[in-house]
């Protein structure tokens, strides 16, 4: 049995983020794994950039916080991660993005000759005001893509990451829920 790591960035638990993050959850159990559900703002997780937490570039093997390595520790011990998120200004809300810069840290998550991540499978939820055929026209799909499959995943050694839009959240409803069945369903990547 393998485990899953199911991060949520929403602050209402209400949310259609956290209705798919729920339903993430419920699909990942159902194929027989263990899932850990890391809510950041039910967690209280503090997104700012302490100088225990800055990398330090000439030390991979720098000591980071207590909250830091619990999070690193999470990640870890997890075969699959799921971030489910609203896109924001076309980006990650600030509460992800201090989680990415904290815990994705030199010597964990890059800086190292074979990262510690490698072989790890990632899924990427953005849920997206727009309608599909919107957000294509404004070509926002290619560099969201990018920055979260490449940017991150590929630059920290997760080869095999997909990102699934989730698009008309604003009046989705409970249909979008399906969304969570279909990123977890996708192919694997080679």
């Amino acid at each position: 049995m393998s485990a899953a790591l199911v991060v949520v960035a929403h602050p209402r638990g209400d949310s259609l983020t956290a209705q798919l993050a729920r339903r993430a959850v419920a699909r990942l159990e159902s194929d027989g794994h263990t899932v850990d559900v890391l809510d950041l703002h039910a967690e209280g997780f503090d997104p700012r950039m302490g100088t225990e937490d800055e990398p330090d570039w000439s030390d991979p093997d720098k000591e980071y916080s207590t909250e830091t390595r619990a999070h690193m520790d999470r990640i870890a011990a997890a075969e699959i991660l799921v971030v489910v998120f609203p896109l924001w200004w076309f980006g990650l809300p600030a509460i992800l993005k201090g989680w990415i810069d904290r815990v994705w840290n030199n010597g964990f998550a890059y800086g190292r000759s074979r990262p510690l991540l490698t072989g790890k499978r990632m899924v990427w939820i953005p849920l997206v005001s727009y309608p599909e055929a919107k957000f294509k026209e404004l070509d926002w799909v290619e560099p969201v893509d990018r920055l979260l499959r490449v940017g991150i995943s590929e630059y920290c050694g997760i080869q095999d990451a997909t990102v699934h839009f989730v698009y008309d959240s604003l009046s989705a409803g409970e249909s979008a829920l399906a969304e969570a069945d279909k990123a977890l369903a996708a192919p694997r990547t080679p």
